[in-house]
């Protein structure tokens, strides 16, 4: 049984959270998958539905055999092929449980299932026995449990519970209930049913209200003890319980709930990359624990307190979730507080004098630019008689790209100010032909070099509708030195320019360092 002050994780992600719309997996992607979460140390992986596919049933498969620690699950609804396909599946697995379900609720049993509350208690109880003969570990979920009627849920898990179930997991398929609700229904489950206390008792919560999150964690104060959900709250629809907030928000007020998991925290980041990776999701920037902002801070108030005392303005450490440190972003609501640390990491020290002139000039770039780098900052502290003026400037572009002939361009640059120097080049595409055509009018210049690489490129929408704005974003590196640019245009081949040439100034800034600090 359940320790007093334990509750279980139950990652759902390989099945549940691909049901996301886009994101399925395949059985390599998924063994990867479950490694990882073998790594954070959730208590039971639901690996698949082995009866949906054949490839679903050899991921189970694999990870049932491959991965060491957790629980491997199979999903399987009250149909006896299903309950077979699960139990052939986790064959040979050292800890295998089989997870069957069907729905409770008379808008099921009328809407989907055709079936009345006997049946459906019959299906159900079967089910379980015949999942038991497969494995000792067996779960229950009553499908829609929050709008079942009360009685009859009562009577189906008291039911399954004498068949052998193990756990009886309680979903909020819909994400109908709210958090003092669903609370109050764990505790009546565990008041009402005889025998609640020979198993576990778990929830399922969706996010259709927003509310899957607090909805779990109302429940573990009302006696569950296993929370299901998913790595970055992916799944169905809004998504399920996100695993992330739910061990983090133990962990981090262990004080109220006074609650454990087994979870390696330091995991979570690292984790929530992959799966964002493998299944083409990106996070969202404010999601919390994971999200590019969740410790990042860009007020200047908040930049002032954390960098005086992290828990000024951070009730998490970011190094407890996998992240090295607080980020502070420069933006115009930064204040000199924050300049003057990201200036002394960069190795620069200034008195107030210096910091108040650079101050001044990092605001009327920062009111600029919607993010100032670390290169800027270097041009910027080095007051450069070209400041304000970028060294590498795209004055024109013309791009060619027809079905049936080879893509084409011309670019001129200017270059410290001088004369423009022009480049025509071709290439597999109108982006290859221009930054080739770059390359040959930095070739065509007296003082410049042409050993630059192109070490990585990525473009993207960052609005929506035909006239979209598109963001590029390039790594160009060059006699050692690398450096990140960014473009923005409605024209993708502009944007691309705008990368590489912003890049171009950065790795300048750099060179420009190098000398500062030589002399």
């Amino acid at each position: 049984m359940a320790d007093a002050n334990r509750v279980y994780i139950f990652d759902t992600t390989l099945r549940d959270a691909e049901q996301t719309p886009g994101a399925s997996l395949t059985a390599r992607e998924k063994l990867e998958i479950a490694h990882q979460l073998a790594r954070l140390k959730v208590d039971i992986i639901e690996a698949g539905f082995p009866v949906s596919s054949n490839e679903d049933f050899e991921a189970v498969r694999r990870i049932g055999q491959e991965v060491e620690g957790p629980i491997i699950c199979g999903l399987a609804r009250a149909v006896p092929k299903d309950v077979e396909r699960a139990g052939a599946a986790l064959q040979g697995a050292s800890r295998p449980r089989i997870h069957t379900f069907i729905g409770t609720s008379d808008i099921q049993l009328a809407g989907q299932l055709r079936k009345d509350r006997e049946e459906v208690l019959k299906m159900a109880v079967e089910s379980v026995e015949q999942a038991k003969s497969y494995c000792d570990d067996v779960e229950f979920s009553p499908l829609d449990a929050t709008r079942t009627e009360p009685n009859y849920l009562y009577e189906i898990i008291a039911a399954t519970i004498a068949a052998g179930a193990t756990t009886i997991n309680i979903p909020d398929t819909v994400g109908y209930a709210v958090p003092e609700e669903f609370g109050a229904m764990i505790a009546r489950i565990i008041a009402e049913v005889p025998n609640s206390g020979d198993a576990i008792i778990s929830v399922h919560c969706h996010d259709d209200l927003g509310m899957a999150v607090p909805n779990t964690l109302s429940a573990i104060k009302k006696g569950a003890r296993q929370a299901e959900c998913t790595i970055n709250g992916l799944g169905e629809r809004a998504g399920n319980t996100s695993l992330e907030e739910i061990v983090m928000a133990l962990k981090t007020r262990q004080d109220y709930f006074n609650f454990d998991t087994e979870v390696v925290t330091k995991e979570i980041v690292s984790t929530s990359r992959l799966v964002s990776r493998l299944m083409g999701i990106v996070v969202q920037p404010n999601k919390a624990i994971v999200g590019a902002n969740a410790f990042a801070h860009s007020s200047g108030i908040h930049q002032d307190g954390v960098l005086k005392q992290r828990d000024t303005f951070e009730i998490m450490d970011p190094k407890d979730v996998g992240l090295e440190a607080t980020e502070i972003v420069l933006t115009a609501r930064s204040g000199r507080a924050a300049l003057r640390h990201r200036l002394e990491v960069l190795g620069y020290e200034l008195d107030q004098a210096k910091l108040d002139k650079v101050y001044e000039k990092f605001l009327e770039l920062a009111d600029k630019k919607k993010e100032v780098f670390d290169e800027d900052l270097i041009e910027i502290f080095l007051d450069n008689p070209g400041e304000g003026i970028a060294y590498y400037e795209l004055k024109s572009l013309h791009a060619v790209s027809r079905t049936g002939d080879v893509p084409s361009a011309t670019v001129r640059l200017s270059i410290a100010g001088g004369e423009p120097v022009e480049g025509v080049a071709q290439g597999d595409g109108p982006v290859d032909a221009t930054y080739e055509a770059i390359h040959r009018a930095l070739a065509s210049h007296p003082l410049e070099d042409d050993d630059i690489q192109l070490d990585d490129y990525a473009i993207r929408a960052i609005t929506s509708g035909s006239q979209a704005l598109g963001e590029v974003t390039v790594h160009l590196s060059r006699s050692g030195e690398q450096a990140r640019g960014r473009g923005v245009s409605t024209d993708v081949i502009e944007a691309s320019a705008r990368a590489y040439v912003d890049a171009l100034n950065r790795l300048a800034a750099k060179n420009a360092k190098e000398q500062h600090q030589t002399v």
